[in-house]
């Protein structure tokens, strides 16, 4: 082999090397983190905008192709892209990986390093060293053994050897940077996780059945919905207010085990949910169900109700009520909310009148008893397994910026015959330090007869 063979194979081999380092040079920038920073921002405002997980013909009625809005942002592009579900896209997750490089890689290169350096200390044993400094003075007289214990009351960490001295205090203001990137990976983890492993479902039961979480509508690829048990509604109920508006509602759960013993029982309302094996389930909506009704003298039957659509929005359902046997006849009964009334047309579509839950009425010939309106509550159901992950994350966050407010400051004297140098610096909080090392100085001078020379 020939000596320009050997130095190709060389620059081959190192080449690999280069790029790794070029390319952990670039992921660390701070530009590079911003930047992704700014993407996931605006990402998640998109997300937030606009409306996730809804069905295909929501956007086509929202973001119609002509006029498209921003003259590009038709639902065909919406759905391409992927923003219909911004949180669960690759682009969205590579995003969220590459940031986490990134803060791994500048917490690596920048920040340990910074921390192992305010870790050390060397000593300045000649004079000209405390030129470089913000604050140094020299002083006719002093000693290290009269300085020593004006920094130990300021909370300095003290090394002395013979003549020099060294002391610094807020290390801790070192370590609050590297909390807030390990704080924020911890965020970004558990945000992956949560997209991965979670699932959102929305259930509409009527009072007194049972269900388990089956309407899943948004998952995660590791998600699992299926639990050993079952939930009971046992009671759904309205509030409503003295002009008839509705206050607040409420659904009464019991969450139950195969063999129907409770393991839990809540009620729960708009911003009360109830939380349990890591679901939490949301009240939401709700509904009528269906209609009890008597006849005569005959047996208490409960009959479905459908919600009838309306040309301006508001909410009304209507049940069909068999008056014969062979269910060639019937009446009609509507109702508007569950304050307990409803409305009743005859065969023949005729208003008869309105009734009253335990109230009767004729109709048809027959004495139509209204016995209760049964609702259902609206839930929506979702699980999560990085939340605490995240809000985790968040708590190094905090904990990290409030510590990164710390001053790490940094003394040094040196006691050379008759003179005494003495300075100082620090990375934040300037003017305060000032004070502090002045306030030290007049009090070394006030120990000496001579002036000091700044």
């Amino acid at each position: 082999m020939t000596v320009s063979d050997s130095s190709s194979n060389f620059q081959w081999q190192s080449l690999p090397r280069k790029v790794w380092r070029t390319s952990l040079k670039w992921i660390a920038d701070l530009r590079v983190a911003i930047a992704l920073l700014l993407l996931i921002a605006i990402f998640s405002i998109l997300g937030t905008v606009i409306e996730q997980g809804s069905d295909i013909t929501f956007y086509q009625e929202n973001y119609p192709e002509d006029p498209a809005l921003l003259g590009f942002l038709s639902w065909k592009v919406l759905l391409g892209v992927g923003l219909d579900h911004v949180y669960t896209t690759w682009w969205y997750l590579v995003l969220l990986l590459t940031f986490g490089v990134s803060l791994t890689a500048c917490t690596f290169r920048r920040q340990l390093p910074a921390l192992k350096t305010a870790q050390n200390w060397t000593y300045y044993s000649q004079a000209r060293q405390f030129n470089k400094l913000a604050l140094s003075t020299e002083l006719n007289q002093g000693s290290l053994q009269n300085l020593a214990p004006l920094l130990a009351q300021k909370r300095y960490r003290i090394f002395q050897e013979g003549e020099k001295l060294y002391a610094r205090k807020g290390i801790v203001g070192r370590i609050g940077p590297i909390i807030v990137h390990i704080g924020m990976i911890v965020t970004l983890l558990g945000s992956i996780w949560g997209s991965f492993g979670g699932f959102m479902a929305q259930e509409l039961v009527p009072s007194g059945m049972n269900f388990k979480v089956n309407n899943v509508f948004k998952a995660g690829i590791f998600a699992e919905s299926d639990r050993p048990w079952s939930v009971n509604v046992n009671r759904f109920w309205i509030d409503y207010t003295p002009t008839g508006d509705i206050d607040q509602f409420y659904s009464d759960l019991s969450v139950v085990d195969e063999a129907g013993n409770e393991l839990d029982r809540q009620t729960i309302s708009v911003n009360h949910p109830l939380r349990y094996d890591g679901i939490t389930f949301y009240q939401t909506s709700w509904a009528i169900a269906g209609v009890q009704v008597q006849l005569n003298n005959s047996p208490i039957f409960q009959l479905p109700a459908a919600q009838i659509p309306t040309t301006n929005g508001a909410k009304l359902w209507g049940s069909w009520v068999p008056i014969k046997p062979d269910l060639s006849a019937g009446v009609s009964i509507l109702m508007q909310d569950l304050q307990g009334s409803a409305i009743v047309y005859d065969e023949k579509g005729d208003l008869v009148g309105a009734v009253r839950v335990g109230d009767r009425l004729d109709v048809d010939g027959l004495s139509l008893k209204l016995v209760d309106l049964v609702g259902s509550t609206g839930l929506q159901i979702k699980a999560d397994p990085g939340i605490p992950v995240v809000y985790t994350g968040f708590l190094l966050v905090m904990i990290g910026v409030v510590m990164s407010y710390v001053s790490y400051s940094q003394v040094w004297a040196l006691q050379a015959g008759d003179r005494f140098y003495f300075g100082g610096k620090t990375n934040r909080a300037q003017v305060a330090f000032e004070r502090e090392l002045l306030e030290m100085i007049n009090t070394l001078e006030a120990k000496s007869p001579e002036s000091a020379k700044i």
